[in-house]
C-alpha cells in the first residue's frame, strides 16, 4: 500500500517565522471528490505571511501554511473524473496547507500543469501569474497605450507583470528598492523603473507623465505607498490595492476619490476571481500559454528545502528578494 505519511509545516498560534515548525502527519485516504498529491515544488507568497502573522486570521489552530503547490496525483477518491494517478497538477488557493511533502485535497481545486514546465518554474508562475492575469485582464482591462504604475516591480508578481504588460504595449512605471532591482525590472519590460528609497516616486511619476498621471496604479505594498499611489492616479483612473507588504493600508475617505477626479478604488482578491473552477482553469491556461510562447519567463530567485520555510518567510518580509521563492520537499 502507498505510504500516506507526510512532512508539513504548521503553526499553533499567529506570530513571527519562529512559530513555524515541522511535523510528521498521516494523511487521510482521499474521500469522494478528493485526491492525494505528492508535491514537487511549493510556491511561497505574501498571503502565507499574512496567514502566519494573523493579519488574515486562519479558521483553526494548529494550521498548515501555503496555498500553492505543483506535483503529481498519487491517489484518487471515489467520483473523481478527468484525472488519473500520475497526472501533473497544481493548485493555487483554498485552505492553507501547501507547505507539505504531500496533501489530500478536493480535485475541483486542481489545474493541469504542462509537462514541458519544470516544477519549480510552475510553482513560481502559477499563483503569481494568475494574479497578474486577473489584475490586468479582468479587475481592470489594461489596453495598449495606457500608462500603469506598478509597485514592487522586481518581485515575484512584479516581474511577471512587467512581461505581461510589455506584450500588451503599456508604458509601465515601476517602483523598486535599489539599482540592481531597477535593472532587473527594466530587463523584464518596465519602461521607467524608480528607486523609491532614493526619492519621491510621486514627483517622478508627475515628471514622467507630464502631469497626466497613470490610468491604473497597482499597489501591493500597502501602508508605505498607498497615499502616494492615490496621488498618481489620473482623473477617472483606478487604484488597485492588492497587498500589504509594508503593513495594512490606511483608510481612504471616499470624498477624497471625488476631490481627485472621480477615481475608482478596488481591493481585489485572486480567490474571488478564480473561485469558479472554469475561471480558475481559464486563468491558469492563459498563464501557461504565455509561458509556452516565451512571453512569461518564471524567475525563481530563491529555492529552499521545505524545512527552511521560516527562512523563506524572513527573506520575503525583508523585501530584499527578487523573483519567486520556491520550497522543495
Amino acid at each position: 500500500m502507498t505510504s500516506r505519511s507526510a512532512t508539513r509545516v504548521c503553526i499553533d498560534a499567529p506570530g513571527g517565522p519562529e512559530r513555524m515548525r515541522l511535523e510528521q502527519v498521516e494523511l487521510p485516504a482521499p474521500g469522494p471528490g478528493e485526491v492525494r498529491i505528492e508535491h514537487e515544488a511549493i510556491g511561497v507568497n505574501f498571503i502565507d505571511v499574512y496567514h502566519r502573522s494573523g493579519l488574515y486570521p486562519l479558521p483553526a489552530m494548529p494550521s498548515g501554511l501555503g496555498v500553492e503547490a505543483v506535483g503529481r496525483i498519487a491517489e484518487i477518491g471515489a467520483g473523481v473524473e478527468g484525472w488519473s494517478v500520475g497526472d501533473r497538477v497544481g493548485y493555487a488557493g483554498g485552505v492553507p496547507g501547501a507547505y507539505a511533502s504531500a496533501r489530500t485535497l478536493p480535485a475541483a481545486q486542481l489545474v493541469g500543469v504542462p509537462g514541458e514546465i519544470d516544477a519549480p518554474s510552475a510553482a513560481a508562475v502559477l499563483l503569481k501569474g494568475m494574479t497578474v492575469e486577473y489584475l490586468v485582464r479582468r479587475c481592470v482591462r489594461v489596453e495598449r497605450g495606457m500608462t500603469v504604475l506598478w509597485h514592487a516591480a522586481a518581485g515575484g508578481v512584479g516581474l511577471l507583470a512587467m512581461q505581461w504588460l510589455r506584450e500588451i504595449g503599456v508604458t509601465v512605471i515601476g517602483t523598486v528598492g535599489n539599482e540592481a532591482k531597477a535593472a532587473l525590472a527594466r530587463e523584464h519590460g518596465c519602461t521607467h523603473p524608480i528607486v523609491v528609497r532614493g526619492g519621491d516616486f510621486v514627483a517622478r511619476v508627475h515628471e514622467l507623465t507630464g502631469g497626466r498621471l497613470c490610468d491604473v496604479v497597482y499597489d501591493s505594498v500597502g501602508r508605505d505607498t498607498l497615499a502616494g499611489s492615490l496621488a498618481c492616479v489620473r482623473p477617472r483612473g483606478t487604484l488597485v490595492s492588492f497587498g500589504n507588504a509594508s503593513g495594512p493600508p490606511p483608510p481612504i475617505d471616499p470624498l477624497e476619490l471625488g476631490r481627485r477626479g472621480s477615481l475608482y478604488l478596488t481591493r481585489p482578491s485572486l480567490f474571488d476571481y478564480t473561485g469558479d473552477p472554469q475561471e480558475r482553469r481559464q486563468s491558469a491556461a492563459a498563464v501557461f500559454e504565455r509561458v509556452a510562447r516565451g512571453v512569461l519567463r518564471p524567475v525563481v530567485g530563491m529555492r529552499l528545502p521545505l524545512q527552511q520555510a521560516a527562512e523563506a518567510h524572513r527573506a520575503l518580509e525583508s523585501r530584499a528578494t527578487t523573483g519567486a521563492i520556491v520550497l522543495v520537499p
